[in-house]
């Protein structure tokens, strides 16, 4: 009964430069600040609500997969003539004042994942109720820096991990665009920096993981998420101190539920009482738009 209980469907409560306006049919029609974006969404299998028409007049830029590229990821910008290159947004919301940039490249992703605002304020709240002056958070497979740069704006020491350089460097235009500083950014393989952290006997008040199912650390390691995420879930329990402190394990991958991931948790937290289940988006017409699973918890 507890674990039912525990399992929790959640969204963002606090934007104003997002909506998710339409869904379906495998895409979704979303806006970002002033512009909006028409995307795939593999999720999104039911109907749209809106006609073809009223998207295609509503959008500013839609990405059109190659359907040559086996994985899905890859495509074409179709831009309409005033839609710029790159913009700014904000999220906001007591005390969490963050600022993204936004731009195009040759995947769908545009440098934001809108769903993970909960998760933001989760761990801005955490560090605020048990700051101290070592407060310390890491952030594994960090992409942008969301979470990074809301840990940052509650006070602790950050170390930030992507295995992608352009990637680290987008994530400290987020950081200087919000006004925050002395983020510790790190381009490594996670699973190998997670090892050495170990090694050295460091720990960290917060952890936070955002692994995708399959990727490529600096130096071609390979991440598969299923062989890897159980032994970087068990070095995590050995890196996260024991009072004051916060984990928080998101997964996209289709083949994950929340299940997976509260097992591999209560495997190697045995103490904890996570909070998990599935982050979600609605759109306009009520659609809820699952956007991967969550697992977290606070000592």
């Amino acid at each position: 009964m507890n674990d039912i209980l525990n399992y929790r469907l959640i969204t963002p409560k606090h934007w104003v430069d997002y909506e998710l306006i339409d869904s379906g049919n495998f895409e979704k029609l979303e806006r970002f600040g002033k512009y909006i974006l028409c995307r795939p969404e593999p999720q999104a299998i039911w109907n749209k609500t809106l006609l073809p028409e009223e998207w295609e007049k509503k959008y500013d830029a839609r990405f059109v997969i190659d359907v040559k590229n086996s994985n899905g990821e890859k495509g074409k910008w179709f831009k309409k003539k005033n839609m710029p290159e790159e913009w700014i947004i904000s999220y906001n919301n007591a005390g969490v004042n963050l600022k993204f940039l936004l731009k195009f490249n040759t995947f769908k992703h545009i440098g934001i994942f809108p769903e993970q605002a909960d998760n933001w304020d989760f761990i801005f709240n955490n560090i605020k109720n048990n700051y101290n002056a070592d407060h310390s958070v890491l952030n594994l497979f960090a992409y942008t820096g969301g979470a990074s740069l809301a840990a940052r704006a509650a006070g602790a020491k950050v170390v930030h991990v992507d295995s992608v350089r352009p990637v680290v460097q987008w994530s400290k235009e987020n950081m200087q665009l919000s006004n925050l500083d002395n983020i510790h950014w790190i381009v490594d393989d996670a699973l190998k920096f997670a090892q050495r952290e170990e090694r050295r006997g460091n720990k960290y008040n917060g952890i936070i993981l955002d692994p995708p199912a399959f990727g490529r650390g600096p130096d071609g390691e390979k991440w598969i998420l299923e062989k890897h995420l159980n032994e970087i879930i068990y070095i995590c329990s050995r890196l996260l101190k024991n009072k004051n402190s916060f984990f928080i394990l998101n997964l996209y991958s289709l083949g994950f539920s929340a299940l997976i991931s509260e097992n591999v948790i209560k495997s190697h937290f045995p103490e904890s009482n996570p909070d998990f289940g599935e982050l979600f988006l609605n759109d306009k017409f009520s659609k809820k738009l699952p956007l991967g699973t969550y697992i977290r918890f606070n000592n």
